[in-house]
């Protein structure tokens, strides 16, 4: 790692302004006047500032000729474009001061996005719903990403500025104060970020730093060089920062399978182990976990307490993509993976983790995908019936609820959030919300342009069904319909939805979490839509399920062994789309 840091940093009597740009001949920094900054060999430009306080506001001026933010500002309170804020994190009075996490087997989480969660659509606005969030069952609150974006609302993929979150959510004490709020209440907090690209409009890095990028692409533009010592440290410092000033408890890594360059030692390996060496000098619990479309099972280690190279688990996109073709039959795009045999599959999945351990996928090019999987904690596997990218990838952005049988969606929920994997929900799916979750954003002229037609390319087939139906990405009107509404709890059938899933987390919390930590994958099977699965748990003791998978009774139910802990008393008979837990 570099000697210099990036960011501004407060010192006795002013402030430390830094910047990478080894390709500017001069750099200033903007404040009241310009302040010419040194360079040194390496291309870091570097000047103190007397006076300099938290709450200044500065940009850079490159060779006389672009004016920039910095790429590490901790806030912008005028969005990309403006100038950025000088954050004393240090001076923020935390009150959960006791607070060091949750050990990862407790995780229970639920994805949300800050600026739909609630009308106000800010961190604070947040703070009110987390007492729901308790009396549910959850006990990790995982937000979307929250690096600076371009415009006003966004999924937060599209974050150009990796240190700042966005100021359409409020300001850094406000997300402190969401998290302090949730860590009072016993929840953990965790951030999704992305180290895959830079978003579209308002990263300037390639005009003084070209070697932040390579000539290959990913799905979103130019790859990022983590073989350059500066780059690697920028990704990791953000990360440090995240984890550090405001203490959230773990970091959801996206797409890592779309980073190019990650050096001889995986920037992923160096940025596990540098969040494990702040564990372990502050003694917390923080929990690292990827999305990685690879299934690549050495990645992951839910034991490695703290991190040293390895995450503890991964979103399990097979889990998913198998009860999607179960309940809805559906064949387009990724779902064609999984037509040949989708039970099989759910058994493999609840058996083993992935689906794919190796074999071949046809939509991933015809490449072997995935590595063998079985060996692994059942807890690196975290399993759901929905997130963002599962409900808002589709044309109209709709729920799970609106094309499945209730019936069904209650038996895999009841599978899902039992079994010894480890659960996620997306915002609202605990009480069945019918709310769309559509891609939007804010873009202007020529990139709204092209998102549009981006979109209507992608879903060509669904314009010709739907047409107008489709929601536009830049429409405002789009954002408003991805609230939630708080008053549908209180009404049916959102009411007995709620008091399912809190039941079903009641169980999970009082018979399977004390038993998680040491647990290991058994079995799975599926024998005439009927699936029966066991796992060894912790404590020595056997969880068996068994669950109808059809429309119709299912006789010849194998008995089992163990108490009743959800679905009833002992039968060889099941009514359709029911589901049995035992332990034992």
């Amino acid at each position: 790692m570099n000697a210099n840091h990036f960011g501004p940093e407060l010192t006795h009597d002013g402030t430390r302004f830094r910047l990478w740009a080894p390709a500017a001949k001069r750099v200033d920094l903007l404040l009241d006047k310009p302040h010419a900054l040194t360079r040194d060999a390496a291309g870091w430009y570097v000047a103190e500032i007397p006076g300099v306080r938290a709450g200044t506001r500065y940009k850079f001026r490159i060779d006389d000729e672009i004016d920039i933010p910095d790429p590490a500002s901790a806030f912008q309170p005028d969005d990309v474009f403006g100038p950025g804020e000088v954050v004393d994190h240090a001076g923020f009075k935390w009150r959960a001061t006791d607070w060091r996490g949750r050990p990862w087997h407790e995780a229970v989480i639920l994805e949300a996005h800050v600026g739909t969660f609630t009308s106000e659509g800010t961190y604070r606005g947040m703070i009110g719903k987390l007492d729901h969030l308790v009396e549910t069952g959850i006990t990790a609150l995982e937000l979307m990403p929250l690096a600076d974006f371009a415009g006003r609302r966004n999924w937060g993929y599209d974050g150009v500025l990796w240190y700042a979150p966005d100021s359409a959510y409020g300001r850094p004490e406000d997300l402190k104060t969401l998290i302090d709020e949730a860590h009072l209440r016993g929840l953990m907090v965790m951030l999704d970020v992305v180290y895959n690209h830079f978003g579209p409009e308002g990263n300037f890095l390639g005009r003084y730093a070209p070697g932040f990028f390579t000539d290959k692409q990913t799905p979103w533009g130019s790859a990022i060089d983590y073989r350059v010592p500066e780059v690697r440290a920028f990704a990791i410092e953000s990360a440090l920062a995240w984890l550090r000033d405001y203490r959230f408890d773990g970091l959801r890594l996206d797409a890592v399978n779309t980073i190019v360059e990650a050096g001889e030692v995986s920037v992923l390996n160096d940025l596990s182990a540098a969040a494990g060496q702040l564990a372990a000098q502050t003694g917390r619990h923080i929990n690292l976990v990827l999305e990685n479309s690879d299934n690549n099972a050495s990645l992951l280690d839910a034991a490695e307490d703290p991190p040293r190279g390895r995450f503890r688990g991964q979103w399990n996109d097979d889990y998913h993509h198998a009860w999607r073709v179960i309940l809805t039959g559906e064949t387009q795009g990724y779902y064609a993976d999984y037509q040949r045999a989708p039970k099989q599959d759910l058994a493999r999945a609840l058996a083993s983790g992935y689906v794919y351990q190796g074999e071949v996928s046809a939509f991933w090019g015809g490449k072997h995908r995935g590595e063998p999987s079985g060996m692994l904690s059942p807890t690196c596997f975290i399993n759901f019936l929905q997130n963002h990218d599962q409900i808002g990838n589709r044309p109209l952005g709709d729920r799970l609820v609106t094309a499945a049988r209730p019936a069904a969606v209650e038996a895999a929920l009841a599978v899902t959030l039992i079994a010894p994997t480890t659960p996620m929900l997306f915002m609202g799916e605990e009480w069945g919300a019918t709310s769309p979750f559509p891609f939007f954003c804010d873009f202007k002229g020529a990139l709204a342009d092209a998102v549009r037609k981006g979109r209507r390319e992608e879903f060509a087939w669904a314009y010709a069904k739907y047409g107008d139906d489709i929601p536009d990405p830049l429409d405002e009107k789009t954002v408003r319909s991805a609230v939630l509404d708080w008053s549908a709890p209180h009404r049916e059938p959102n009411r007995s939805r709620l008091a399912l899933v809190r039941d079903l987390l009641a169980v999970r919390r009082c018979e399977i979490t004390p038993r998680l930590a040491g647990a290991r994958f058994g079995d799975a099977r599926v024998v005439d839509d009927l699936l029966t699965a066991h796992w060894q748990m912790g404590d020595g003791s056997t969880l068996r399920l068994a669950a109808n998978l059809s429309d119709r009774e299912s006789a010849g139910v194998p008995n089992s062994k163990g108490t009743s802990i959800w679905g009833g008393a002992l039968s060889d008979h099941l009514p359709a789309w029911a589901v049995r837990w035992r332990i034992g």
